[in-house]
Parts: structure tokens; sequence; C-alpha cells
């Protein structure tokens, strides 16, 4: 019996991925890739170009690039070198019952940015294809919906398929509407970007860069831990995010500057490649949506301990219900809850190197709650939403490090 649950848990809710189930680096890119292809960071490539030339712009993804590569690496190293989710990692770090914060965190945040994701579709297409009419836009909002949550619902196998498809389609089209637009404008991207505001600094442009993103990048230990090794996840984490999240931010860029828009799709319905633009935006949102169903389905298994595929359900329904008023009501509730999660990311990866044997082993003596790392997320994310200065996200990491260090000194006098 125990036997038959483990051939049927492909996704290993409950366990580290055993080495015949991880992938080789060129699926892993894959799943990375798609995960990074958010069609919201294309917002942030609009704030970019509004505020900054070419070269500040180019700055900002670098520096902003590097720090995030650096958080999503160490997670993604440790997701594979322990084989294990965000959830099983949080229970080590946090305790078993203390985990539940970090599971509800993530879980409420990807439901809700699953939900904006189907609305960023079905708006614009209904609006451009069928007038906008609110029985279209409902009617996209379903199909979409139930497309996506069937996807994640199969797992890690049907998250690899949908980014074996769209990755490769959405970077080539997207590529080309892009080139096509610049070559019909104005001069170069250069004197384009020349125009801008000049309201942005490169500081502050790497803080929108690492914002747009830096959420979704705290769930990478639920894909890395697919990974051969350490090290392959690592590298894997690193360039694909540094890839696919430049890509967005040209492509909102683009379209700010060519449209006045922020998004590709806007650039391809002006250059009369509707179908090609349904197609690209379609598509882009899907990697990253089954994603966050797939994390979601994770976190709500781990609070209610229940299987994953039901939770996945479950998330898949209220994020499709709520999502009209979850685009027009909640980014900026969303944004706010994105500063919360990097603390937990941080304590995370500290624990792991701390306390590498509580992570190596199938059966560690899990505390019900630890306090300091609990405290240094609450107090991370409050000085993240509180705190007008600096990186935000870096504020609430540092903080809760702070704490988490100071906890496991307490601990070691004890």
């Amino acid at each position: 019996m125990e036997k038959e649950k483990k051939v049927k848990d492909v996704d290993f809710a409950d366990s580290a991925v055993p080495a015949s189930a991880r992938k080789n680096v060129v699926t892993m890119f894959m799943i990375m890739l798609g995960f990074t292809f958010f069609s919201a960071s294309m917002w942030v490539g609009q704030q970019l170009a509004d505020g900054l030339d070419f070269w500040g712009f180019l700055g900002s993804l670098i520096l902003g690039g590097i720090i995030l590569g650096i958080y999503t690496g160490l997670l993604g190293y440790v997701g594979a070198k322990t084989g294990l989710s965000l959830d099983l990692l949080s229970q080590r770090a946090f305790g078993e019952k203390g985990s539940y914060l970090p599971s509800a965190m993530t879980s409420f945040t990807q439901i809700g940015w699953f939900g904006v994701g189907l609305a960023m579709f079905a708006i614009p297409v209904s609006k451009e294809l069928l007038g906008g009419s609110t029985a279209a836009q409902w009617g996209l909002v379903i199909l979409a919906g139930v497309c996506m949550t069937a996807s994640a619902y199969f797992g890690i196998e049907s998250l690899t398929i949908v980014s074996y498809i769209a990755v490769p389609s959405v970077a080539i089209l997207g590529t080309i509407a892009m080139v096509m637009a610049v070559m019909r404008g104005d001069g170069t991207i250069i004197d384009q970007f020349a125009k801008s505001s000049g309201s942005l600094t490169i500081i502050g442009g790497a803080g929108l860069v690492i914002g747009s993103f830096v959420s979704g990048g705290t769930a990478t230990p639920n894909f890395a831990r697919f990974a051969k090794n350490g090290k392959a996840g690592a590298i894997t984490t690193v360039v694909a995010f540094f890839i696919g999240n430049s890509l967005m931010f040209f492509f909102g860029a683009v379209s700010s500057i060519f449209v006045g828009g922020n998004d590709i799709f806007e650039v391809m319905v002006r250059l009369n490649l509707f179908y090609l633009a349904v197609l690209v935006l379609g598509l882009n949102i899907w990697t990253t949506n089954d994603n966050a169903l797939y994390t979601a389905g994770l976190g709500l298994a781990n609070i209610f301990h229940q299987r994953k595929k039901p939770m996945v359900l479950l998330s898949g329904i209220i994020g499709t219900v709520a999502s009209v008023w979850l685009y027009y009501n909640f980014c900026g509730w969303l944004n706010i809850l994105n500063c919360t999660l990097p603390p937990v990311g941080m304590i995370l990866v500290l624990a792991y190197f701390m306390n590498k044997e509580d992570f190596e082993t199938d059966q560690p003596k899990l505390k019900t709650v630890d306090w300091f790392a609990v405290a240094g997320v609450i107090l991370g994310a409050i000085v993240a939403n509180i705190l007008h200065w600096g990186i935000a996200s870096i504020n609430g990491m540092v903080v809760a490090a702070v704490c988490y260090c100071v906890g496991q000194a307490v601990n070691k006098r004890k």
C-alpha cells in the first residue's frame, strides 16, 4: 500500500524527491523559465521605461537581477540539494505548526496572483475580440481557469509539458513583435528611452526589478527540488530568472514606448497580429498561473494535512471565482504581501546552512513552533512595508536574518 502511494505521488508533497525522479538540465531550465514568464512583470517594465533612460534601464535590470539571482539561486540550491518543497523546508525551519505561517502566506499570495493573471488574459482579449461584454469576459475567465487548474492538478509532469510548449513560443513570437515595433518607431530604442521622465534612479529601478518577482521566487524550492543536484538547481534558477524577467521587462518597456501600454499583447495587436497576440498572452500567463496553483496546493496540503490535488482544485476555484474582483481591487494588497515573503526565503536558507542535519534526514525532530523564525517573518514584513529607505524586500530579509540568528544563539545556550 505504501509503495502504491509513492508511485501515485509523483509530486512528492510529503517527502524528498528521490534521485530517480530528478530531471535533466534542459527540462529544469524550461520549467524555471516558464515560471518567470510573469505578465505583471511587464507593468514593471513600463515603469522602468517611463522613469529611466536606456542605460539606466539596463543598469536596473543588471543590479536587480544580480540580487534576485542570489536570493533565488540560494533557494534553488537548497531545494535541489534536499529535494524538499518550500513547505517541508518550512517545517524544519519554523517547526511543524510554525510552518503554517509561510504556507498560508505563500498560498494566499499565489491564489491572488492566479486570479489576477486570469483577468489579465480575459479582460483585454474579450475587449478586442468580443466587445468587452461581461458574459464574454467571464466565459474567458472560466475557460482559462479550467485549463490552468487542470495543468496544475496533474503536477510537475503537466507543468513540464506546458513549459516546453509555451517558453519557446512566447520568447520567439514576443521578441519578433518587439523588434518589429522598434523598427517602426522614430529613431533607435535608445532615442525612445531618452524621452522618459527621469523620475527613477537605478537603485529605485533595481528595487522594482527585485520586487516584481521576489515573492514568486520564494517558491523556487517547489520546482528546483526536481533538479539533479544543488549546483544544477542553482544555475538553472539564476539563468532562467535573469533571462525570463529581463525579457518581460523589455516587453513592457517596448509596449510603453511604442503604444503607451504595458503589455506585449497591445504591441502585437497594433502590429495586426491579434491571434498571435492572444496565443502569446495566454501561454505567458499559463506558465506562471499553473506554477502558482501548484505552489498554493502544496501549501494548503501542509496546513490542512490533505492531498495536494484537492487543494489545487480548491485554489483554482477560489482564484477563478474571485478573478475579476482581485484584478480591480487586490493588486495593491498583493504588492504589500509580496514584501512579506522574502523574510521566509531568507530564514529557509539560513536554517539549512546552520542546521544541515535537520534537512538531510527523512525523520527530523521537528519543533512545534520556532518563535524566533516566526518573529523574523512578522518583523521583517513590517519593516519592509513601513521603512521607505533602500529596497523593501532586502530590508525585510535583513531583519528576518537578525531575528533568526539571535534565536539560534539563544537556543544553543539552553
